[in-house]
């Protein structure tokens, strides 16, 4: 296993609180997003090893905030880069990569009055991207 640089750190969490963010934002709502975002931590809490180091050392991604596409364009992106900097450096982490996004982002989607439409479809193409091959 080896280290992650500052950037592979960076990209990891891009992609983990990016995805997080388009399912909360699939589905707006100030009070939601709230509860949301404490569903969402409490998932990033359960990761471990290398996984939880690059999503709790330095700061947070800085994400497009114009369109849902434009976060998107970054996010995705993220995550599938994501996928395989853990395939070459860390093998044993990829699952666990997988399992902390999508549980925080079901979390995130159940929150707040069970899973809409618009957040299951985010979902469904977070889940996509994460089970690619690299």
């Amino acid at each position: 296993m080896e280290r992650l640089t500052a950037e592979e750190q960076s990209t990891l969490k891009t992609g983990a609180f990016g995805a997080v963010f388009l399912v909360s934002n699939a589905e707006p709502g100030m009070f939601a997003m709230i509860r949301e975002s404490v569903a969402a931590s409490g998932a990033l809490d359960d990761a471990s090893g290398v996984v939880k180091e690059a999503l709790t050392v330095g700061p947070l991604p800085q994400l497009p905030r114009d369109s849902a596409l434009e976060v998107e364009s970054v996010v995705l992106p993220a995550l599938t880069r994501a996928v395989a900097i853990l395939r070459e450096k860390s093998p044993g982490e990829v699952e666990a990569y997988r399992s902390v996004v999508l549980t925080a982002a079901e979390r995130v989607a159940g929150a707040h009055r069970g899973v809409a439409p618009a957040e299951a479809a985010v979902i469904d193409k977070i889940r996509a991207v994460l089970a690619e091959p690299a």
